[in-house]
């Protein structure tokens, strides 16, 4: 997938294979090689970690709430987004960034709901980088804003790797994907501040057990706020904004006291 994060062919651990499969590559692995792969990777996250530290100093100067919004492709980040962007248009001042491997679809569905909006493409890169995320902030006026949604490329795998340099990551799990995905990509949850079950109007027919999903993510995350709602129906959508104008709240307040002591 991905030339950047250690997840491509070239750099993977070739011998694995599928069951059945007889290993006919790297009988003899090569631990030069395997040691350059671990020194690229290491100096690839920490170039970004640096890139990283300067997003969220120029987030915090311009009190800004940015956050990182990762989930699999189709829990509905952009469906979510919609909704907030119209619900909150008033309230909040938001911008949003939006990362795709191909097409700005998603920024399109975005726009004309109030809120700057920038596509970022990666191609074949499977996440969003810090280096991405600052560059697009150059066509954002982060002073004009109080929150900046960051939606990640469908990914839960390489995305939680990667500090944008974000004040909080969501993590969102759809009632259509299974209870077990915290199990399965513990990484991405983890490092979640919020994990929103979306797609609640869809729970029934999924066969979906809330209870079990729950229990995981608290196994997973214990310091994560959880929410359960739905971008169709509206339901819990009152409990995701009363967070996010909590967090905005706090933001606006630590920027006034700031420029006070100025």
């Amino acid at each position: 997938m991905c030339r950047d994060c250690g997840c491509s062919p070239a750099v993977h651990d070739e011998r694995a294979s599928l069951p059945g499969e007889e290993h006919r590559v790297h009988d003899q692995p090569d631990p030069d090689r395997a040691a350059r792969t671990i020194d690229l990777h290491l100096s690839l996250l920490a170039k970004n970690d640096h890139r990283a530290t300067h997003n969220r100093e120029h987030f915090r100067r311009a009190g800004v709430l940015a956050l990182n919004l990762l989930s699999s492709p189709g829990s509905g980040k952009t469906r979510l987004l919609e909704r907030t962007l119209v619900d909150l248009a008033g309230r909040l001042r938001m911008g949003v960034v939006v990362g795709d491997l191909q097409t700005d679809n998603d920024a399109r569905r975005l726009r004309g709901r109030g809120a700057e909006v920038v596509p970022i493409t990666t191609g074949n890169v499977c996440h969003l980088e810090a280096g991405m995320v600052h560059r697009a902030c150059h066509a954002l006026d982060l002073d004009a804003l109080d929150v900046l949604f960051i939606e990640n490329v469908g990914n839960l795998v390489c995305p939680a790797a990667f500090d944008l340099g974000e004040a909080a990551r969501v993590v969102l799990l759809s009632t259509a994907e299974g209870e077990d995905k915290p199990q399965k990509y513990p990484e991405a949850f983890k490092s979640a501040q919020l994990v929103l079950i979306t797609k609640m109007d869809m729970a029934e027919a999924a066969g979906f057990d809330l209870a079990a999903a729950l229990d995981n993510v608290r196994t997973v995350a214990p310091q994560a706020t959880m929410l359960e709602i739905s971008a169709r129906s509206g339901a819990g959508l009152t409990d995701w904004y009363a967070w996010l104008l909590e967090r905005a709240g706090m933001r606006t307040l630590n920027k006034s006291a700031e420029v006070a002591l100025h």
